[in-house]
C-alpha cells in the first residue's frame, strides 16, 4: 500500500496551490472587469477620434484587431506600447468571466437561469474573436452573361505571374501583398527565373517623366515605367478611397550568375498586363486585387433596378443568376436582393450595390465560420434571463398563496 502511494501521482505543493487559487483570484476579480470595461471605453473613445486622420480599416487593425496598440514616434521606426488593443481585452474579459463563473460555481435549479446567461456571454465573446480572427470579406463583381468562380478583395493585392499552359488553362502563380512588403528575392518551382521586389509601395501615385522635376529618376527600365516616376503617398483615410499599391520587380535568371532582365512596375494603376518572353514561353505579370476562388461558379443572367415612381431614388435592386456546382450536381437558378442573400458552402452574398451605370452588380462575400454564435448567445441569454423570471416567480406565488391560506 506504501509502495503505490509513492509511486502514483506526486502531491501537488501547497505554494502551487496557494499561487493558482490567487491567479484565480485576480481573474475572477470584480474589479478587473471594471478596469477592462473601462480600458475598452477609452478604447473606443480613442479609436473614433483616430478614425479622422485614419481610413476605419486602419483603425480597426491598429485600435481594435491588435493585443497592443503601438505608437510610432518616427514613420517606420520603432514602435512604443502605449494602450491595451481589442483582443487584449476582450481574451481578459472572457478569462475573467470563466474564472468567476467557474470560482463560485454551486449547481442548483435555482441559478440554471444564471448559468445559461453566462454560457451565452461566453459564446458571444467566442464568436466575436473567431469572426474578427477568421472571417474574410470579398467582392464578386458581375455584368449580365458573365460568369465567374472567384470574388476580389480590393483591400489586399497579389502579384501574378502567368504563362499559357494549353489552349484553355493558364498556369498561374501569384505572390500575396504580405510577401511583397518584406520585399527581397522570390523563387519559386513554378517560374523559371526569379523575381526580386525592389520597393513595394502601400499607396502610390504616377507622374509621367516629361511632367516631374528635374533629375527624376524613372521607375523601372522596361515597360511603361520606363517613363514614369513614382511617389509614395500617405496612406487613404477616406471610406470612398484606397491604397493605390505599386512595386518595382526585377526579373533575374534562374542561378545566382546571370545578367539581370530588367525592371518593370506593377499596379493595379496600369492597364493591360505586361510581358516577357523567357525560356521559350511568354510570360505575363500584374498587380491585381487578390482572388479567392471557389469550387462553384455563378452567372449573372439580369441585373433589375427599381426606383419610386417619380424620383431617383433606388427602391429595390436584384440579381438574378445561375448556380453551377458539378461537384455537388447544382444547376439553379437564384434571386439575390437586398435582405435576401443568398447562402452556399459557408459563405453569405449580399446584393451590396451596382455600377454607375446599371452595366454590372456588385455582390459582397462574407465567409464567417463563426456566423451563428450571435444567435446562439441571444437564445442562451435570453432562456436564462426567462428561466430564472419564471423561477422567482412561481417561487413568489407559492409563497404569496401560503401566506394568504388560513
Amino acid at each position: 500500500m506504501d509502495q503505490h502511494r509513492q509511486t502514483g501521482c506526486p502531491a501537488v505543493s501547497p505554494a502551487v496551490i496557494v499561487v493558482l487559487r490567487r491567479v484565480l483570484e485576480v481573474l475572477s476579480s470584480l474589479k478587473l472587469t471594471i478596469l477592462c470595461l473601462a480600458l475598452a471605453m477609452v478604447l473606443v473613445f480613442v479609436g473614433t477620434l483616430a478614425q479622422v486622420s485614419s481610413g476605419i480599416y486602419d483603425v480597426q487593425h491598429r485600435y481594435f484587431q491588435s493585443f497592443i496598440v503601438w505608437w510610432h514616434p518616427t514613420p517606420g521606426g520603432p514602435g512604443i506600447p502605449v494602450f491595451p488593443g481589442g483582443h487584449l481585452l476582450g481574451a481578459v474579459l472572457l478569462l475573467n468571466l470563466i474564472a468567476a463563473h467557474a470560482r463560485r460555481f454551486r449547481w442548483s435549479w435555482s441559478k440554471l437561469g444564471i448559468h445559461l446567461t453566462h454560457a451565452g456571454l461566453v459564446v458571444l465573446l467566442l464568436g466575436a474573436l473567431f469572426t474578427d480572427l477568421f472571417s474574410v470579406e470579398s467582392f464578386l463583381r458581375l455584368a449580365p452573361g458573365e460568369t465567374k468562380n472567384y470574388s476580389e478583395d480590393s483591400r489586399h493585392m497579389e502579384l501574378v505571374v502567368s504563362t499559357e499552359f494549353d489552349n484553355e488553362l493558364d498556369q498561374v502563380t501569384a505572390i500575396p501583398e504580405a510577401r511583397l512588403r518584406k520585399e527581397g528575392v522570390i523563387a519559386h518551382e513554378s517560374l523559371p527565373f526569379r523575381i526580386r521586389i525592389r520597393r513595394f509601395y502601400q499607396n502610390s501615385r504616377f507622374q509621367p517623366i516629361g511632367k516631374a522635376p528635374p533629375n527624376s529618376v524613372p521607375a523601372a527600365t522596361q515597360g511603361p515605367g520606363a517613363g514614369t516616376v513614382v511617389y509614395e503617398v500617405p496612406r487613404a483615410t477616406a471610406m470612398n478611397e484606397r491604397d493605390l499599391q505599386s512595386a518595382v520587380i526585377e526579373i533575374l535568371p534562374p542561378g545566382d550568375d546571370g545578367k539581370s532582365l530588367g525592371t518593370w512596375l506593377v499596379s493595379d494603376q496600369l492597364g493591360a498586363p505586361q510581358s516577357i518572353s523567357h525560356a521559350g514561353k511568354t510570360w505575363r505579370f500584374a498587380m491585381r486585387p487578390a482572388r479567392y476562388y471557389k469550387p462553384f461558379s455563378l452567372t449573372l443572367r439580369k441585373f433589375q433596378h427599381d426606383r419610386y415612381p417619380g424620383t431617383g431614388i433606388p427602391k429595390n435592386f436584384a440579381s438574378h443568376a445561375v448556380l453551377v456546382d458539378s461537384e455537388r450536381g447544382e444547376n439553379r437558378d437564384v434571386l439575390i436582393y437586398m435582405n435576401h442573400p443568398l447562402r452556399y458552402r459557408g459563405e453569405t452574398f449580399y446584393q451590396s450595390g451596382f455600377e454607375k451605370n446599371e452595366t454590372a452588380t456588385i455582390l459582397q462575400v462574407v465567409y464567417n465560420p463563426s456566423f451563428l454564435a450571435p444567435y446562439l448567445a441571444c437564445i442562451l441569454v435570453g432562456a436564462g434571463l426567462l428561466y430564472q423570471f419564471v423561477f422567482h416567480f412561481v417561487g413568489f406565488l407559492r409563497r404569496r398563496k401560503r401566506l394568504s391560506s388560513p
